[in-house]
């Protein structure tokens, strides 16, 4: 029995498996864990990945990157407009949709974003069937809890297309509380858990209370404006100034310059998470001049502390908002690969003393893992009893459901044993029975997916 997770991030894109009752991530043909969501066009293929990524200084104008943040949005939406805006692939409306603009050679076409997303997702069963085999395609997909219908539906489409047999979308912090087992190892007892997700391009906060292996979302937020590209562009601007210092020149207005910077920090960002200096060094920076440059730990955590402050101040908002204080909420999911930097984990421990934090598992990756414990849930049992390993996300806008039996007689002890048994159903629908012991009285009904 086998299965498969996919978590397409806004940056990144990470594939895990479930496989011999065990779920781990699988690292591309690169050797990398983490695959960055970046799809360049060129005049005879496409690439998929990190070549993309790389390729991006001398084809920015072919290479998509960030396509999540489009995918199913109309152009009169505001997020998408702010896209369209940012981009450096032209966005063109065409047919009443939105269209990448790739000219390559002497031809130009037009891509949908859901073909982005669909190489991509290709990629990741590429990725998966590497240690699988081709003949397993049954997935689950993983979505931010904010996303609409026509966003989830886009995501589905385009991992169909890419032959994946998609059994369920999931939400990105049910995945992260699945992936540390929260509420299935222990089925009886209430907590409450703070997901906190530090992606690419944004901070993703949830309050998440589990009661008897049921999950409840009670309040979350997203800020677009924290995320790891901020930490990195923070880091890049303090390069750009050291290389002014020590050269005259003012490279901040000269884009190829400072994607360079930006690739620079990028790496030296990810090496300050577990070192206490990094060296950047960038070959013919600007005017053939190459730029060398030791960034320590302190130094980054220096410039980065108003960004650290922000991501504090964002859970503080989150508990008021919850009605909640810190002392309440009893462990913390890290999740995103930005939310492994030393600092951002030492204060969080400071501001949940007695919670647990919980980021044992590498942070990029909890999330996919998650997906592919839920899809080896799904495809291993058609039938779920209470004591059994069972997840159902919440939300206070959900119509919340009662059982009754009727006509049923007292008991001297006013005690009764009531079997209930909830069936998940592969189309997302709960099928809930109850029935008493005693005396074989039975009540039924069917929670529906919400459309």
């Amino acid at each position: 029995m086998a299965a498969i997770g996919v978590h397409l991030g806004c940056t990144s894109a990470c594939v895990a498996v479930y496989k011999d009752g065990r779920a781990g991530v699988v690292a591309n043909d690169a050797g990398d864990r983490v695959t960055p969501a970046v799809v360049a066009y060129s005049e005879n293929e496409e690439i998929v990945g990190l070549a993309a990524k790389q390729s991006r200084i001398r084809n920015i104008s072919n290479t998509v990157m960030k396509v999540k943040q489009i995918l199913g949005r109309s152009s009169d939406d505001p997020q998408a407009q702010k896209y369209i805006t940012e981009s450096k692939c032209l966005v063109i409306e065409k047919n009443g949709k939105l269209r990448y603009e790739i000219a390559t050679g002497e031809e130009t076409k037009f891509v949908n974003p859901e073909d982005v997303a669909r190489l991509i997702f290709s990629k990741m069963k590429e990725t998966a069937h590497s240690v699988l085999g081709s003949d397993i395609n049954d997935v689950v997909i993983t979505v931010p809890f904010d996303f609409g219908e026509k966003q989830k539906h886009a995501l589905g489409e385009a991992a169909g297309a890419a032959g994946f047999n998609v059994l369920r979308l999931i939400h990105e912090p049910s995945a992260a509380l699945l992936a540390y087992g929260i509420g299935q190892d222990s089925p009886t007892g209430k907590s409450n858990i703070l997901v906190f997700k530090l992606g690419g391009t944004s901070l993703s906060l949830s309050v998440m209370e589990v009661n008897s292996g049921i999950y409840r979302v009670l309040s979350t937020n997203t800020d677009d404006n924290i995320g790891g590209a901020h930490f990195t562009e923070t880091l890049a601007q303090y390069l750009a100034s050291e290389f002014q210092r020590s050269f005259k020149h003012d490279v901040r207005g000269n884009a190829r310059a400072m994607m360079k910077l930006m690739n620079s920090a990028e790496v030296a960002k990810h090496s300050l998470s577990t070192l206490g200096s990094a060296n950047c060094f960038l070959d013919s920076l600007y005017e053939g001049q190459d730029f060398d440059c030791n960034v320590s730990r302190a130094r980054f955590e220096l410039l980065c502390s108003p960004l650290f402050n922000k991501c504090i101040e964002a859970i503080r908002k989150l508990l008021d908002q919850s009605g909640f204080t810190a002392d309440d909420i009893n462990k913390v999911v890290l999740c995103g690969g930005s939310s492994r930097i030393p600092r951002l984990q030492q204060l969080i421990k400071d501001l949940f003393p007695a919670g647990e934090l919980l980021n044992s598992i590498p942070p990029d990756e909890v999330i996919p893992i998650g997906a592919a414990i839920e899809a080896g849930i799904l495809i291993g049992k058609e039938n779920l009893l209470v004591e059994d390993t069972l997840m159902i996300e919440c939300s206070a806008k959900d119509i919340l459901v009662k059982v009754v039996l009727q006509d049923l007689d007292k008991k001297e002890n006013g005690l009764r044993d009531i079997l209930a048994v909830l069936t998940m159903k592969r189309d997302g629908s709960l099928h809930v029975t109850c029935t008493d012991q005693d005396t074989g009285k039975c009540e039924a009904i069917t929670i529906e997916v919400a459309s």
